[in-house]
């Protein structure tokens, strides 16, 4: 059955919930858009998708009992390494007496050359070595793993209430049969029944494709995690979406095949784009992209924020800016706050900045502003996907909170480290590169003999030279008694320079 869908221009702000997938045939992108304004951002190079996660029909081409492995062809350039270690279920280990461990069987004993075999990969190929392989095959979804030949059900050790561990547990019990069982994922922490049996039943028709695949002859991929677009809209199974508008022809014919056989009732839901506008057009995404890129974070009220990015935590500081307010300056600080709870939460989303947060809301001087902020802040938070952890005001009047790591942050997917500036996000002056060129030069004239020196440095520093700090050259030659050259050269960074003995 083919669904006819096409979406025409849609209005802005007409729909509640929606997601644009914009294809390339470098990358993928997704943009949830909640009531006209973008909260998400998702995106997948092609070049950076890897194997982890495939699952292949392999053969044993060779059994290396030296190193306890076997090489195995998966049907890549290289062979890949499986180690007795990653052979399970480990049911036929023998017990070191002496050590009083347990150790692994001979790998001659577990497989022999030629045989086929269910694997998975655990590690990308790199280098000359090939992917790192293992038969503990497991499939995730967004609250359930399916563990196939396992017939128990494993939590998460991040949900830490035993309460809701034996409430999950119980729930997810009944899912459990001859062909598996399953691991129960920190994201379904607060999840209902319904959310946990629909995930179940997808992995279990998903693994069902696997192994009716398994019956192939040769060596054969049996599954492969789905491309970003797929599997966004597999991890928004149970979010009310309004539509799904993507602008592939083959992406949408093959969301399409994939929600018929697994989401029937999302099927409908998805639209193939042909509107005249580039798809990111529409309500503004590709401007909010950019945006989110930057520090500063304009408030409609004259208020900004700042948002730093370290490697230990983010920081996120709120300024009143122009915002005066109309009353007296503790309501001017309080109404600044407030609105800032729901900027943090949005920027938190789009930007997808996780481990430690502090927040430097401005001083307020009343207890029932500051618990007035943070029951707005929680508030705001209610709506990501992804857990937060709230702790409220520090002795120092920050407030403290965490947010689940689910993928690098959208500053370290779309940007480098500055060349410039190495990362510090600050350069030298050139007042400060100047005076080092001088120490320099006052330098190398003491340790060698040279008639004159040569400056080549960047087009702002050779500005300086030549005009603001001219008579400091001048002094210079005059202390050393040579003559000092300057040479501009445009491709220097501003901190960057040399200095050449003539």
């Amino acid at each position: 059955m083919r669904h006819s869908g096409t979406a025409n221009h849609r209005v802005p702000g007409k729909l509640g919930s929606e997601l644009l997938i914009n294809v390339t045939p470098t990358e993928a992108r997704v943009a949830l858009v909640e009531h006209g304004v973008l909260q998400e951002v998702h995106i997948e190079r092609r070049m950076k998708r890897g194997l982890v996660g495939n699952i292949y029909k392999g053969k044993i081409s060779r059994v290396l009992p030296g190193m306890q492995a076997a090489f195995v062809d998966i049907g890549l350039d290289k062979a890949a390494f499986l180690h007795a270690s990653d052979i399970f279920p480990h049911t036929e280990c023998v017990a070191d007496a002496e050590k009083g461990n347990f150790v692994v069987r001979n790998i001659a004993e577990l497989v022999r050359q030629g045989q086929d075999i269910i694997v998975q990969v655990v590690k990308d190929p790199l280098g000359t070595k090939g992917a790192r392989l293992t038969t503990d095959i497991t499939l995730p979804s967004r609250y359930l793993v399916f563990m196939p030949g396992s017939s128990h059900v494993g939590v998460s050790q991040r949900i830490e209430s035993e309460e809701e561990r034996a409430r999950l547990k119980e729930i997810t019990l009944p899912f459990v049969d001859d062909d598996g069982g399953f691991i129960i994922r920190t994201a379904a922490e607060g999840v209902g029944a319904e959310e946990l049996a629909q995930d179940a039943a997808f992995l279990r028709r998903v693994w069902a494709k696997v192994s009716e695949r398994r019956k192939r002859q040769g060596a054969t991929l049996l599954y492969q995690d789905l491309a970003l677009p797929v599997r966004i809209v597999r991890d928004f199974v149970g979010v009310e979406l309004d539509s799904i508008q993507v602008d592939s022809q083959s992406t949408y014919e093959e969301l399409l095949q994939f929600a018929q056989e697994f989401m029937p009732d999302v099927a409908a839901k998805i639209e193939h784009y042909t509107g005249p506008a580039a798809i990111f057009d529409l309500y503004d995404v590709e401007n909010e992209i950019q945006r989110a890129l930057e520090r500063k974070v304009e408030l409609k009220s004259g208020g900004y924020l700042i948002i730093d990015q370290t490697e230990a935590m983010t920081t996120v500081d709120i300024n009143t800016g122009g915002f005066v307010g109309h009353r007296n300056l503790e309501e001017t600080i309080f109404n600044t706050n407030l609105e800032a709870t729901q900027a943090i939460a949005r920027q938190l989303r789009l930007r997808n900045l996780g481990g430690i947060i502090i927040i430097d809301f401005i001083d307020m001087l009343k207890e029932e502003h500051k618990q007035r902020v943070l029951n707005s802040l929680t508030a705001a938070l209610s709506a990501d996907r992804v857990k937060t952890n709230i702790s409220g005001f520090s002795g120092l009047g920050l407030v403290e909170m965490t947010r689940k790591r689910t993928r690098e942050s959208l500053e370290h997917v779309l940007c480098g480290e500055c060349p410039a500036c190495r990362g510090t996000g600050t350069m030298k002056t050139v007042e400060t590169v100047s005076y080092e060129i001088f120490r320099e030069i006052i330098r190398l004239n003491r340790t060698y003999q040279a008639d004159e020196f040569l400056i080549y440095c960047a087009p702002a520093v050779y500005e300086v030279l030549a005009a603001d700090e001219a008579h400091s050259v001048a002094e210079l030659e005059v202390y050393i008694g040579k003559r000092v050259r300057i040479q501009c050269e445009p491709m220097y960074v501003q901190s960057k320079y040399d200095v050449v003995m003539v």
